[in-house]
């Protein structure tokens, strides 16, 4: 079926399985109160109660604009990635000859190498619809922070919940967007398997130990934590 051997079958269900795994941990387990995400969602949080404060929120603005502008970077990014997946659908038999003389390379069947970049082609287009919404979130906050209460009602019940909501709001963005992200770095796993399914394996493994390194125990994360001398 599909011309793939119990090898490919094999990898391609630890690709899916270790990526589906990983959402879990980072997302749903008792393990995400720790991760780098969940610490910048409560920043977020926090940003929305002081923007209540601000009378001018035009410094608010402008973030809002850069976080849309840099997830409508990468939602053209994964249009143009796309397109070039496609392109290799039509890549002549020469190709096919080279990836077959690489290191741990099998000799591909046409049909293996189009299942192999159709593959490819549908993370890139699940990376685009991610940061499509999210792109779309962000504006929905920036609506929210040009209907926020004035200054003088930062502090009324009414303004606590328009905070509240566009804190969950952009959390939810926030969100879409690292799944974008993740679909992007593991898109440089999956490129493994046009080695090999063993290949597959050890990329996806390595993608998946660096962006969990990221998470929970890189130096951008203990800075988050960082808590001021006691004199």
């Amino acid at each position: 079926m599909l011309g793939l051997s119990t090898g490919d079958y094999f990898a391609l269900a630890f690709f899916l399985g270790a990526w589906a795994f990983y959402a879990l941990v980072v997302e749903r387990s008792s393990l995400a109160v720790h991760s780098m995400n969940t610490i910048m969602d409560g920043y977020r949080e926090t940003w929305m109660r002081r923007m209540l404060l601000r009378e001018n929120r035009i410094v608010d603005t402008q973030i809002m604009a850069s976080l849309a502008n840099g997830t409508a970077f990468f939602a053209s990014t994964s249009l143009i990635a796309i397109g070039g997946a496609l392109t290799l659908l039509r890549s002549p038999d020469e190709v096919l000859q080279l990836v077959a003389a690489l290191p741990f390379g099998g000799a591909p069947t046409r049909l293996q190498w189009e299942v192999k970049v159709l593959g490819l082609a549908i993370i890139f287009a699940y990376a685009f619809f991610k940061f499509a919404w999210s792109y779309r979130l962000f504006n929905y906050v920036a609506i929210m922070l040009g209907s926020a209460p004035p200054k003088d009602e930062a502090t009324s019940q009414e303004a606590e919940a328009h905070a509240l909501r566009a804190a969950k709001l952009i959390e939810s963005a926030g969100r879409h967007f690292n799944r974008g992200q993740r679909g992007f770095f593991l898109a440089l796993g999956y490129l493994g398997w046009f080695l090999g399914p063993w290949v597959l394996v050890v990329s996806t493994a390595a993608v998946l130990s660096v962006i969990a390194h990221r998470q929970f125990a890189s130096e951008s994360r203990g800075s988050l934590l960082v808590e001021p001398k006691r004199k």
